[in-house]
């Protein structure tokens, strides 16, 4: 697959698809959602505020917490990202051979019921 050039991480990777997905969320929640430790996430999103991709927004209803939301930056890193995966991904299967592309998609039912268990 051609390299985004952003030398992200696959963790800080993994974040910018979760709030990009979900909105802002806590270090706690992300944490969870990536089942690691709070201080292993908040090392990622350091990495990720650093580099401007992340910022911190004051939660709405408890203004103890932190939450963290996608920059212009990481918005538009994150979508460079999923338009190279969507390139890639069309190109290797336009290499394939009409058998290859039925065995491809014989497997999708099974690949999705394996995705989801």
């Amino acid at each position: 697959m051609e390299s985004s050039g952003d030398n992200l991480t696959w963790s800080q990777t993994v974040v910018l698809s979760q709030l990009g997905k979900h909105g802002a969320m806590t270090t706690a929640d992300l944490a969870r959602s990536e089942s690691v430790k709070p201080q292993s996430m908040s090392a990622t999103l350091a990495a990720l505020e650093e580099q401007r991709l992340v910022e911190r927004q004051t939660h709405p209803s408890d203004g103890r917490q932190i939450l963290f939301a996608l920059t212009k930056s990481g918005v538009a890193v994150r979508s460079a990202r999923s338009r190279l995966k969507r390139q890639w991904l069309s190109s290797a299967v336009a290499q394939l051979t009409p058998s290859e592309l039925r065995a491809l998609f014989g497997a999708v039912e099974t690949m999705k019921r394996l995705a989801n268990s």
